[in-house]
């Protein structure tokens, strides 16, 4: 597999451009086809989060992936390429296999070593397996990188550092507003972040807890997974309902705003409660206008001002335990990769090497047919263990070597050698040969 990542996120692009490139309903299902359809991909899957939007694929031409996938990228979002092209980053074999990883472990979040990546990273597997546009290749990267997160929460500290951005929110809106504990709470949206953040709420002690949903099933099925604890809300009625909580938590996916400034101003003059009506965006695009901001009276938190909040905040030194099992984790999946790369031509080699043995046995039968059966199998035998002592030790250094990194060429240089015919090696592998020139010859694995 030739891995190659294009991507956007909130340390390349700022919250305006991530918001005009957010994908939703089925944009995020067409772009995944759409890049598992193109010449240069084999496998495809896409991470599309709050504060990213990643493409994985399996490429054969590393240029001609890097310039598919972004053009997909622009047309899916609706951003100018060139725009988009100044916020992409890019990432190639190692590089994009470290970056997974990275990110499976919470170190590319905005909230260092926030754990519900892993959540979303499951999903975004599940769902390039459900549309078929995942192979072999892209679910073992994707295993690996869960268990990689999985081990680097479970070895590490890192959760100290990693609460989620619901809980980063809520203590934003603390420290401005006091302690949420016996306020009144409208929850718009019954996602998994609105869940989250619903049942944060509840084990915070609020008083009144209100849920409300495009889809009312929904915000049924919430309040009944909190055990009762809330009620829900017409999704109509979210402006009216403002006036009468102390914080709003929405995060609902909507493609535009869903409380506007005007119904934000509306509420602060009904309010008759002391202390701003906070506001705490988790939404991608906003749910909230952007201008509530200035309103007096008001309180908004949003990804933008949480972007900002945790650029402030000190590391631990559990980031850099995690990075080191990053960089161990990474090493070994490319030793790996790199060794079962030449398994096809080893096998294709002992093939070659057990046909040739039983020709010579078949020709030797030919002119001795008066050989005794028991002469004849003492020298079968004899003939197969000469050949396999003489491949034993080369097979396994080979494998040694292919695991370095460079290892690749041990396989080309095995063909050239003993004259392998490459249509047995890819029969033996079940893939096509590669074609020539897939590789970048100076980016090596480019970043943006």
């Amino acid at each position: 597999m030739s891995l190659l990542v294009v991507g956007l996120s909130h340390r390349t692009a700022p919250v305006g451009v991530l918001e005009r490139a957010a994908l939703t309903g089925e944009v995020p299902t067409r772009l995944l086809h759409d890049a598992a359809a193109t010449a240069t991909v084999a496998e495809a899957a896409l991470v599309n989060t709050c504060n990213r939007i990643e493409l994985y694929a399996d490429v054969d031409k590393f240029h001609a992936g890097v310039a598919e996938l972004s053009l997909l990228l622009a047309h899916h979002s609706g951003v100018d390429l060139e725009e988009l092209t100044s916020h992409l980053y890019v990432h190639y074999e190692d590089r994009a296999v470290h970056h997974l990883f990275s990110v499976a472990c919470g170190l590319d979040s905005m909230v260092v070593g926030e754990g519900q990546i892993l959540g979303q990273l499951r999903d975004a597997l599940a769902r390039a397996q459900d549309e078929h546009t995942a192979g072999r290749g892209l679910n073992e990267l994707f295993q690996q990188a869960l268990r990689v997160g999985k081990r680097a929460h479970s070895e590490t500290g890192i959760d100290r550092a990693g609460q989620s951005l619901v809980t980063f929110g809520l203590e934003q809106v603390a420290a401005r507003t006091g302690d949420v504990a016996g306020r009144r709470v409208l929850v718009v949206g019954a996602g998994s972040m609105s869940s989250l953040a619903a049942a944060t709420l509840v084990r915070a002690g609020v008083s009144d807890l209100l849920i409300a949903n495009r889809t009312p099933e929904r915000a049924e099925r919430l309040v009944a997974n909190l055990g009762g604890t809330g009620r829900t809300l017409d999704f109509a009625k979210v402006p009216q309902a403002l006036a009468d909580v102390d914080l709003v938590v929405s995060c609902t996916g909507a493609a535009g705003v869903v409380i506007t400034a005007e119904d934000a101003a509306a509420a602060v003059a009904a309010r008759t409660a002391d202390g701003p009506l906070a506001f705490l965006d988790l939404a991608m695009p906003r749910d909230v206008h952007h201008d509530v901001h200035e309103l007096p009276g008001a309180l908004l938190v949003d990804i933008e001002s949480l972007s900002h909040a945790h650029a402030a905040t000190p590391g631990t030194g559990d980031v850099d335990a995690v990075t080191g099992i990053v960089a161990d984790e990474v090493a070994a999946f490319g030793a790996a990769q790199r060794a079962a790369r030449i398994a096809p031509t080893v096998v294709a080699l002992r093939s070659m090497a057990s046909d040739v043995v039983s020709s010579e046995l078949t020709r030797l039968e030919a002119r001795l047919p008066d050989l005794d059966e028991r002469a004849r199998a003492e020298i079968g035998q004899t003939v197969r263990r000469v050949v396999d002592k003489l491949l034993h030790a080369p097979t396994v250094r080979v494998k040694q070597l292919a695991a370095e990194p460079g290892g690749a060429s041990y396989a080309d240089a095995l063909r050239e050698l003993f004259d392998l015919d490459p249509a047995a090696v890819h029969a033996v592998s079940g893939t096509p040969a590669a074609s020539p020139g897939a590789g970048p010859s100076a980016l090596g694995g480019a970043a943006g």
